[in-house]
């Protein structure tokens, strides 16, 4: 199917019929921020099940009985999808944990008015790409991706889901109050992920002792948490997504574009990235 079938368009961005709906983005524009919510922010693809993984143990103080017990989409609802409408958010006590891949250009007026703490996880655009692939291979909501030079020319032009990482990532840096945002890299949480669980607390006011640290970032361990069930949708049928063909969890590596990408693809990605940053005051650490 293509993407007239399995898409709609809101505001210019491609979002997947199966997730989103016109109820659901009305939901999403009506909603009321509170002060003391927390928003996960990302682009797909960029360590977002990581992140809400790692904020729910910072909140539980490392304890497992939430990630072990309520699914990522319960704990941290994404809450443009359609799952959030039947989830009485308004009732539920502060802090609040939600969840987004919409662009800082996208977030309705309460969020604006209430200026809530974000996190916002930043990856590679390169691996995001990589990973963004394969997920659309076992996916049905999305358009089957073609050969990688044909999805790459889709998503450099950001004719995909979500729309242009580079609008995206761009969308978020240049936001207004950035004291209520904290800026996480996949990649430094790859090589010292003790620290960004510190960084983390620290910005969500959670004053962890090193020991309960040591040991979030235990759990919060690719292989650990790829093993919780909770997180990797593991009821969701084959025909919606069929991780028989390749895991939910593929590699949660740094790098791996580099399997992916020709020279001269990388060559063209890295012009692209090169025009469209070029006005992003952000020092990434990325190859």
């Amino acid at each position: 199917m293509d993407e007239e079938q399995l898409y709609i368009k809101h505001r210019g961005v491609y979002l997947s019929k199966l997730l989103i709906s016109p109820e659901s983005l009305q939901y999403f524009d009506n909603f009321t921020f509170r002060p003391d919510d927390i928003i996960i922010a990302t682009y797909p693809k960029s360590g977002t099940h990581w992140m809400q993984h790692m904020v729910s143990l910072i909140f539980s103080e490392g304890d497992m009985t939430s990630v072990d017990t309520l699914y990522n989409w319960e704990r941290a609802p994404w809450l443009e999808n359609v799952t959030a409408v039947a989830l009485n958010l308004e009732e539920r006590p502060s802090p609040r944990v939600f969840t987004t891949h919409f662009p800082y250009t996208l977030m309705p007026q309460s969020f604006f008015e209430a200026k809530p703490k974000v996190i916002y996880v930043m990856r590679n655009p390169k691996d995001v790409f990589t990973s963004y692939f394969h997920f659309h291979t076992i996916a049905s909501f999305l358009v089957k991706p073609g050969s990688s030079s044909e999805f790459l020319h889709k998503f450099l032009d950001g004719k995909v889901v979500n729309g242009s990482w580079f609008d995206h990532v761009n969308s978020w840096l240049k936001a207004d109050d950035k004291e209520h945002i904290l800026y996480i890299c996949y990649e430094d949480m790859i090589t010292d992920l003790k620290a960004s669980v510190a960084k983390a607390a620290e910005f969500l006011e959670k004053h962890l002792d090193d020991e309960v640290m040591e040991k979030i970032a235990e759990k919060c361990l690719f292989n650990n948490m790829k093993q919780n069930k909770m997180s990797k949708h593991p009821d969701t049928p084959t025909e919606v997504l069929d991780q028989t063909k390749t895991k939910f969890y593929r590699k949660g590596v740094v790098g791996d574009w580099k399997n992916q990408l020709t020279a001269e693809e990388a060559e063209r990605f890295d012009a692209v990235y090169a025009d469209k940053m070029k006005d992003v005051d952000h020092n990434f650490q990325w190859d």
